[in-house]
């Protein structure tokens, strides 16, 4: 079985393949298949944004989309960046933008706790739907740490690797990121489906 991943997002449509690849006899990108669409997240939750993804793409192709919301939730933040956190600083922000506003606003808090947390819908050609969570335990670092991943890897330090996720490789990042649970936790489901 085919599938696409309803992204723009080439780091994370790397993660996921690298994740899927055995599951899966190809996986696309919207890249891979020439379709050039901005799909405007509005949700006010990353399952709405993840949902409306994957219902779009799956009017413009005969295949399961699988689609991916994700986001960092700041404790001491009220929960922010959350669903903005890929344009925090403004739209069409910088990852170095919405860093440095992260921790501009972070400056003064003692309590750094944060997660990150991704919303997965895989939605099928009979307009049918599975979805997964998964989500990583962290502190919000007062300063940058490792060149690797992308969005706020390098300032989120993640519990379970005792390093920041832009320090570790990307095998380390993948065994415990909060896309790697999700995606083990559809396939669980989908066994079951």
């Amino acid at each position: 079985m085919d599938l696409i991943i309803a992204s723009n997002n080439e780091h994370k449509v790397e993660e996921i393949r690298s994740m899927l690849k055995d599951e899966f006899d190809n996986i696309y990108s919207l890249k891979d298949k020439n379709i050039k669409i901005d799909i405007t997240e509005d949700g006010d939750t990353f399952f709405d944004n993840a949902l409306k993804k994957a219902r779009e793409i799956a009017k413009l192709v005969d295949m399961p989309v699988l689609a991916d919301d994700s986001g960092l939730i700041v404790n001491a933040l009220g929960g922010r960046p959350g669903v903005f956190s890929a344009r925090f600083a403004g739209d069409n922000a910088t990852d170095k933008q919405n860093n440095e506003k992260l921790l501009e606003e972070m400056a003064n808090i003692e309590d750094r706790k944060a997660y990150f947390q991704t919303v997965l819908v895989l939605y099928k050609q009979d307009n049918s739907f599975i979805s997964s969570i998964g989500k990583t335990e962290g502190e919000i670092l007062k300063c940058n740490r490792g060149n690797n991943g992308f969005g706020y890897d390098c300032i989120f330090f993640s519990n379970q690797l005792q390093k920041s996720f832009g320090e570790a490789t990307k095998k380390e990042k993948n065994s415990v990121s909060h896309r790697a649970e999700a995606v083990k936790n559809l396939l669980a489901k989908i066994k079951n489906d």
